[in-house]
């Protein structure tokens, strides 16, 4: 009866509640790792304690001389954040790349778990650093600690090839995608709105606790509930040369096999993704610090309802998706999210008031439609059985694009926050020609909808992704 009761629980192909699970628990952490950083430099530089207040800002509390301090604190913060990207850059695109495209030989679960770990390994790591008072950049060996298991990258990539094992169509591959996305804007806000009376009342400790526990429930639910969506047969394991040979071929036989207008579709589009990846991930990266300085001096409660108006993009990007995918074509729909972007990072670079830095919020609000949809669009350029490669390819691209975007940003944060703090969402604004422009390109040349695209690929026998 026992056996029976467990076999039912692991026949289980719901990715959703890890994801959901995974979003909570980051986004009570992310938003108040650089706060946590930010408080114990100012410690450090000032040699007074962090300015607390139950008003909207402390900006008015701070004297002339102070203006100073908080420009090098802002410069600290940043490099601080610069030195962690950098610690979990390199081990986390190797980890990666090889992981997701083992996938399709050893099934999905294990891009889905061994990040879950690191995940975890991490909070960890910040509530002893919290707990304890340890030194500060024992949180860069934590960064790199938890990047050897892969990261959100690693994790993202084995989901979305877990959905396209699933899915049957185009349509429905590109839907459950966005619901990915929208679960993690949904929990991700909902965490964030609650970091910040979480923090006001109990501090930093018991949110990097709360944090650990659902991410432990979240592992043990990928283990021993979660079904694998690729059986491999216990007879067709092989050395691990060969399991690595296999590794390279497929990623290899991604770009070498089919046309060569496959090819230059495939390409691209991953180019297209990164870019905008890149674009979109620095931008963001540098909020929360620019919410710190003057003139906002935003408090940890504007900071959590910031962080959830951020995070809510990701739901109104899902409803766009779903309404806009009824009358547009896929590359309409990227084309306004990425013009989504671009205005709302330009208006940030101006934003000096409480009410402005909300209202920039708006026009993002489809600033994520554009991720799911080319993935969905590069999915249905390849073979199932080249869906791991695929996005292991595309994880390796995201991760290198979004950890070298935090590096950039902040190296450029710090050098310019004394003396325009918004010149790094200008810049961003402008970089976002870069992804328009590639797709444009693209949507001359083909019109990369379901039909052309299939027809494309069966030119050369390649069976294409349904």
């Amino acid at each position: 009866m026992k056996k029976h009761i467990l076999d039912t629980m692991k026949r289980l192909y719901f990715i959703e509640p890890i994801v959901a699970i995974y979003a909570f628990a980051s986004f009570m952490v992310y938003p108040l790792v650089q706060q946590y950083v930010y408080r114990r430099l100012w410690l450090e530089i000032t040699n007074s304690s962090y300015p607390v207040s139950d008003n909207t800002s402390h900006c008015a509390a701070n004297s002339t001389s102070h203006s100073r301090q908080r420009d090098e604190v802002q410069k600290a913060a940043s490099l601080f954040s610069m030195y962690s990207d950098l610690s979990s850059m390199i081990p986390s695109l190797i980890v990666t790349l090889l992981l997701v495209a083992y996938s399709d030989q050893r099934g999905r679960k294990i891009t889905i778990i061994l990040p879950l770990i690191g995940s975890l390994v991490y909070t960890l790591s910040f509530l002893a650093v919290s707990f304890f008072e340890l030194n500060l950049y024992l949180l860069i060996a934590a960064s790199f600690v938890s990047a050897l298991f892969g990261g959100i990258g690693t994790m993202l990539g084995g989901c979305f090839s877990y959905v396209a094992d699933l899915c049957e169509d185009s349509k429905q591959k590109t839907l459950r995608m966005a619901v990915v996305d929208m679960m993690i804007g949904l929990l991700a806000g909902v965490a964030s709105i609650s970091t910040g009376y979480f923090l006001h009342a109990v501090g930093f400790n018991w949110p990097f606790f709360t944090s650990a526990i659902f991410q432990a429930v979240n592992l043990l639910y990928a283990i021993f509930i979660l079904e694998e969506t690729r059986v491999i047969d216990q007879s067709e394991t092989v050395a691990c040369c060969q399991a690595m040979q296999k590794l390279v071929c497929g990623i290899y036989n991604l770009f070498a096999g089919g046309s060569s207008q496959r090819k230059w579709i495939l390409v691209l589009l991953i180019v297209t993704f990164s870019s905008l990846s890149f674009v979109n991930t620095g931008g963001l990266s540098m909020i929360t610090l620019y919410e710190l300085n003057e003139p906002l001096c935003w408090s940890e409660f504007l900071l959590g309802y910031g962080a959830a108006a951020s995070t809510s993009i990701f739901i109104t990007s899902f409803v766009g998706v779903y309404l806009f995918s009824l009358c547009l074509s896929n590359t309409a729909i990227a084309f306004i999210g990425m013009l989504s972007v671009a205005i709302s990072m330009f208006m940030t670079a101006f934003a000096k008031t409480t009410l402005i830095m909300f209202l920039v919020r708006i026009p993002a609000m489809f600033a994520i439609m554009p991720f799911p949809v080319l993935r969905s669009m590069m999915s249905k350029v390849v073979s199932k059985s080249e869906q791991g490669a695929l996005f292991a390819c595309v994880a390796f691209t995201e991760n290198l694009s979004t950890n070298g975007s935090s590096v950039v940003f902040s190296r450029i944060y710090a050098a310019t926050v004394a003396w325009c703090p918004g010149f790094i969402f200008l810049l961003g604004a402008g970089l976002c020609i870069i992804p328009i422009s590639l797709l444009g390109i693209l949507r001359c040349f083909h019109s990369l909808d379901s039909n052309d695209t299939q027809a494309l690929l069966s030119e050369d026998g390649t069976e294409a992704s349904p």
